[in-house]
């Protein structure tokens, strides 16, 4: 006998109804995955996710991740009617200028909408940040009697995102690290947006996730609310493996003339289709978003339940703050979200040294000296800890605590377990990149990655949607320019820098000795309001003498004099940034020789010196001082701005080449001796 009624199904085609009608007063969007996954997201959503509608940010909350994006009316419908602060009037806003119901879902627009997505495929990998930032939490603050960490993170997914390889990268991760507390729902309809996928996907998805270690239930009828109920029962039971429940649903379900078609996926169902549908639906075709009283009130019940679940967690809470006083106020603190006192004090400052540090063992260096007072830094690489210099030594691995297969490096750093702050994401950067964002909506957690600089290519959608939601995610890239050398152009980043200075919201620092470095991860953590990338040298950088050349801390400005010429009147700026600080220092040096006067600047982020006001800006670059040369090994592409009129640049325009750093840089031009006679050239000399 079936424990739902008549009721769950008025309930089911309410939201079903109010996403066309949606869709329908836009014009514009995706009817389909709505009608066809009402079912399982109603069943989830009123009987099992642990919610509270009254206060979407209660730390302990399931998180619900709609990774199929483009079904936004079906999250929308679904937090209108549970009680979140969203009202009907922004359904009927849907898709216009303002609203709080975008096209796809958007990180701080609605409440509730716990993450954006839209590009298929990111709220896969964003889930799986979001299962390890609970099960880190968990293991490091939970205690006897006290899971003050203690929910479920579920997804809801398509047949777009399952062919985006981001999401194999993603679920092959989360099957080795037993993610048991991931709950990934399949709208498996068979349809995507311009065809059957009968032409382009047509392998045994259940035999990949289980090949992953996943658990995989099967509901051959998405409309079946008990089988789906079942599935989700089933898979919360299963504690050591992430769960993939396939629903077979049909796209647009209820649209007699549409349903089962792709024509439904991504296009409004049309004024007679709305109506035909409605009478499918036995909804009335007038008033338009019609909400019958007895599902609403049904669906209000989450709001009670979500107030009795929070109230319950907050007497743990102080149950907690009794028993356990100091891991409780650890927790407290971490989740508030706020900088800890004094969380940089070990941070080092770096003697003058004319052979200096690379700035990626500068860099490790610093990352080492934050762990301590940064308790929330948390991150890894791509399989590249060796040469990015970026584990935190005796800080733990994140690893389910039977899977180190013999890797007797792991008990050195402090073992293979949950609390662990080391993330091997292995050679998946996309995945790497989009599981940071899903760790850094966590209050108190600063995730951080790592790989070489030409493999940003592979993590920009997963930056671009950082920088859109204004995430506080470090990327860390290292192998900065063609000194890399012998692995030749397609380990040499020539465009990438470029690149990435054109992503808005992005902080982008390519620091030019330790001491800027360190400043640089300051500037990182201190950010709030967006991603840093931080852009490092595999070959040493000398460390400048500070009492000679202007405080590291300047670089917090974005770009500042390092040393002005002599006479106080300069013939020419030399501008760089990172490894070519030091070609213009000593540049300046062999000027002065031939009575050349040469400020200096160090340039590390455009967008810091943008934000600078233009009195300082003009106190770096006077608009009187014409002659302008910058030095940086990759394209000239957005120096221009700084160079003006009359300046020149010594960039790279092509690929790199094998051969030792040293000669790759001398052949490109990148040696004093050529700054010298290009500054000659340009002053007329």
């Amino acid at each position: 006998m079936s424990q739902y009624t008549k009721l769950d199904q008025l309930c089911v085609n309410t939201i079903r109804a109010l996403a066309i009608d949606t869709v329908q007063k836009a014009n514009s969007g995706h009817p389909g995955l709505p009608m066809g996954a009402a079912p399982m997201a109603y069943v989830l959503w009123t009987r099992y996710l642990k919610h509270h509608p009254k206060n979407p940010q209660w730390v302990n909350r399931d998180r619900f991740v709609l990774s199929a994006g483009h079904g936004s009316a079906l999250l929308y419908s679904l937090l209108h009617l549970t009680g979140y602060d969203l009202s009907l009037e922004d359904l009927k806003q849907f898709r216009q200028w303002g609203s709080k119901t975008p096209g796809h879902p958007e990180y701080h627009e609605a409440p509730g909408v716990e993450i954006s997505t839209g590009p298929l495929g990111q709220g896969v990998a964003n889930s799986v940040g979001m299962a390890i930032a609970e099960a880190h939490l968990a293991a490091r603050f939970n205690r006897p009697g006290a899971n003050v960490m203690d929910h479920y993170t579920y997804c809801l997914m398509g047949d777009g995102c399952l062919m985006e390889g981001i999401a194999s990268e993603a679920a092959s991760l989360a099957g080795h690290l037993k993610l048991g507390k991931l709950i990934c729902l399949y709208d498996d309809n068979h349809m995507s947006l311009s065809s059957s996928t009968q032409l382009a996907f047509t392998e045994d998805r259940k035999a990949r996730f289980d090949a992953y270690g996943w658990h995989t239930v099967v509901v051959n009828d998405g409309n079946n609310l008990d089988d789906i109920d079942n599935a989700i029962a089933a898979a919360r039971a299963e504690k050591s493996r992430p769960s993939l429940i396939l629903v077979r649903t049909m796209i647009g379900f209820g649209s007699p003339h549409k349903q089962n078609t792709f024509e439904v996926h991504g296009s409004p169902l049309g004024a007679e289709e709305v109506k035909l549908a409605k009478q499918n639906l036995g909804f009335p075709e007038e008033p338009a978003f019609y909400i019958p009283e007895e599902a609403r009130q049904q669906f209000l019940q989450c709001v009670t339940k979500g107030e009795k679940l929070e109230k319950e967690w907050n007497v743990a809470i102080e149950h907690y703050k009794n028993q356990y006083a100091d891991v409780a106020q650890q927790f407290m603190q971490l989740t508030s979200g706020k900088l800890p006192a004094n969380w940089n004090k070990e941070i080092p400052v770096y003697p003058a040294d004319e052979k200096g540090l690379s700035s990626r063992v500068s860099g490790g260096q610093v990352i080492q000296a934050l762990c301590v007072g940064l308790p929330g830094l948390i991150g890894g690489s791509a399989d590249l800890n060796p040469s990015t210099f970026t584990q935190m030594i005796n800080f733990g691995n994140f690893q389910a605590s039977d899977t180190h297969n013999g890797d007797t490096q792991g008990a050195l750093d402090g073992g293979w377990n949950y609390s662990g702050r080391n993330i091997f994401f292995g050679v998946r950067e996309h995945a790497m990149g989009a599981i940071a964002n899903g760790l850094a909506t966590y209050p108190g957690l600063i995730p951080y990655t790592a790989t070489f600089m030409t493999f940003a290519d592979y993590m920009r959608p997963a930056m671009r949607l950082a920088a859109i939601m204004h995430l506080r995610v470090v990327f860390v890239f290292t192998h900065d320019s063609i000194a890399v050398g012998e692995d030749g152009p397609t380990h040499q980043p020539i465009e990438q820098l470029s690149s990435i200075r054109g992503i808005p919201h992005m902080t982008t620092l390519r620091p030019a000795d330790a001491n800027e470095v360190a400043v640089a991860w300051q500037v990182a953590v201190e950010n709030r309001d967006g991603p840093t990338t931080l852009v490092l040298s595999r070959q040493n950088l000398p460390t400048l003498d500070r009492s000679k050349y202007a405080a590291a801390d300047n670089l917090k400005k974005g770009a500042y004099v390092l040393a002005d010429a002599a006479s106080g009147k300069p013939d020419i700026i030399l501008m760089a940034t990172g490894s070519e600080v030091g070609l213009i220092v000593k540049a300046q040096e062999e000027l002065a020789k031939q009575n050349i006067q040469a400020r200096i600047v160090s340039m590390p982020s455009f967008e810091l010196f943008a934000k600078q006001d233009k009195s300082y800006q003009e106190s770096v670059l006077p608009k009187a001082i014409k002659k302008r040369l910058a030095v940086e090994t990759g394209i000239s592409q957005g120096w221009h701005h700084y160079l003006g009129d009359e300046g020149d640049m010594i960039s790279i325009e092509k690929y790199g080449a094998s051969a030792p750093g040293s000669k790759v840089l001398a052949e490109y031009g990148f040696t004093v001796e050529n700054v010298c006679k290009r500054a000659l050239i340009l002053l007329g000399k």
